[in-house]
C-alpha cells in the first residue's frame, strides 16, 4: 500500500514537474530524476508505475510542438534498439529485488552527472560521427533498457544524438518521438510484471496536473531558459538522490 501523506506530495509534486520540464524541452537527460527522487518515499516498482503514465501524459503533450522536427534515421534507430532493451530489462525486472532496483537507480543518476560534468570540464568530447544504425541500435538497446528499470534511456540516447550534430529543436524533437514509442513498448510489460496496480494508478492521477504542468514550461523554456541554469539544480538533486539510494540498498 502507497501512503498518499504529505512526504508523498512534498517529494512527487516537484520530482514530476522536474521531469515534465526535462521532457518537454530539455532532452529527457534528466527526466528520470522523478522516478529517482519519488523512488526515496515509495518502493522503486511503485515509483516506475507511477511514473510512467504521467511520462506518456507528458509525451502526448509535447509532441505536436515538435511534430516533423526529428531526425527520422536516429529516431528509428534507437526505437528498434529499445526493443531487445526492454525485454532484457523486463527478464531482469522477475528475478531481483528491490534493492537492486534502488542500487541500480542510485547508480545510474551518479553516473549521469559525472558524465556530465566531464563533458562541461572538457575532459570527454563526444565527436561528430556520420549516422550508423548499428550505432544507433546500440544506443537504442541501453537506452530501452535503463528506461525499462528508471526511466533513464535519455543519457544513453543523448551520448548517440550529441555524436550527430543535431540541432538543438531536432535533438529535443528525437527524443520525443523515441521515448513516446519506448514508453509504449514498457507499458504491456509493466502490466504483466504487476507493476501498475491501484495505488499507482491513483498516484499518477494525482501527480497528473503537475506532470502537464512541468510539460508546458518545459516546452516554454526549450526557447528561452538556460540549460546550465536547469541542469545545475538538476544534478544536485540527482546526486543527493543517488546517494541516498545506494545508502538504502546496501545498509
Amino acid at each position: 500500500m502507497i501512503e498518499f501523506g504529505w512526504q508523498f506530495f512534498a517529494v512527487g509534486i516537484p520530482a514530476i514537474i522536474f521531469g515534465g520540464i526535462s521532457k518537454g524541452g530539455f532532452g529527457s537527460g534528466a527526466a528520470f530524476v522523478a522516478g529517482a527522487i519519488l523512488a526515496l518515499v515509495v518502493p522503486p516498482g511503485a515509483a516506475l508505475g507511477i511514473i510512467l503514465p504521467l511520462f506518456m501524459l507528458v509525451d502526448a503533450a509535447t509532441l505536436k510542438p515538435y511534430w516533423g522536427k526529428w531526425h527520422w534515421p536516429s529516431a528509428k534507430g534507437l526505437m528498434i534498439g529499445a526493443i531487445p532493451g526492454c525485454i532484457l530489462a523486463a527478464w531482469l525486472y522477475t528475478i531481483v529485488d528491490a534493492d537492486f532496483f534502488r542500487l541500480l537507480i542510485g547508480i545510474i543518476c551518479l553516473a549521469f552527472v559525472a558524465f556530465q560534468g566531464s563533458r562541461a570540464l572538457g575532459w570527454l568530447k563526444i565527436k561528430q560521427m556520420p549516422f550508423s544504425a548499428p550505432f544507433a541500435w546500440i544506443a537504442g538497446m541501453v537506452s530501452g533498457f535503463t528506461s525499462f528499470v528508471s526511466h533513464a534511456g535519455g543519457p544513453p540516447s543523448a551520448v548517440f544524438l550529441l555524436s550527430q550534430g543535431l540541432s538543438k529543436t531536432a535533438f529535443q524533437a528525437t527524443t520525443v518521438v523515441v521515448f513516446w514509442a519506448v514508453n509504449w513498448m514498457k507499458a504491456v510489460p509493466y502490466a504483466f510484471l504487476g507493476i501498475f496496480s491501484w495505488d499507482t494508478l491513483m498516484g499518477s492521477l494525482l501527480l497528473a496536473p503537475f506532470a502537464l504542468i512541468g510539460a508546458w514550461i518545459g516546452v516554454k523554456a526549450h526557447h528561452w531558459v538556460p540549460e546550465r541554469l536547469f541542469f545545475g539544480l538538476t544534478y544536485v538533486l540527482l546526486v543527493l538522490t543517488g546517494i541516498r539510494l545506494i545508502w538504502v540498498a546496501l545498509v
